[in-house]
């Protein structure tokens, strides 16, 4: 009984192991420089030039070529505040301990400032 479960556990861990391994992304997976920057506004990227073939097979057939990273690239150049960062990204500055340990107290025991309404929108 004890061998039959050591050798059940084995074969499980041994197909999962392999089934991991089946599946292996494309090399070159596109990154954030396909998002363009035309001086004015992000450009989404050109969802061919981002096709891959599929590594797949279904029944000895082909899946479909992917396009990896469109939606995804596509929404984040709509959601860019600043697109010239795409060009020259800004450094980060320095954190402030105080601060962030300030504002998470306040959060803790309910004394949460409220927005400035001149200067930013509820989510209403």
């Amino acid at each position: 009984m004890k061998h039959a479960r050591i050798l059940t556990l084995s074969l499980s861990c041994a197909i999962a192991l392999g089934a991991a391994g089946c599946f292996k992304p494309p090399r070159n997976m596109p990154n954030e420089t396909v998002i363009g920057y035309d001086g004015r506004s992000a450009t989404p990227p050109d969802c061919d030039s981002l096709s891959r073939p599929s590594l797949l097979t279904d029944a000895g057939i082909r899946r479909p070529s992917m396009q990896w990273g469109c939606a995804t690239y596509t929404n984040l150049a709509a959601q860019l505040a600043h697109p010239e960062d795409i060009v020259h990204p800004r450094t980060l500055g320095p954190a402030d301990a105080a601060v962030a340990a300030s504002a998470a107290h306040r959060y803790q025991t309910d004394h949460v400032i409220p927005l400035d309404k001149s200067t930013s929108r509820d989510a209403k």
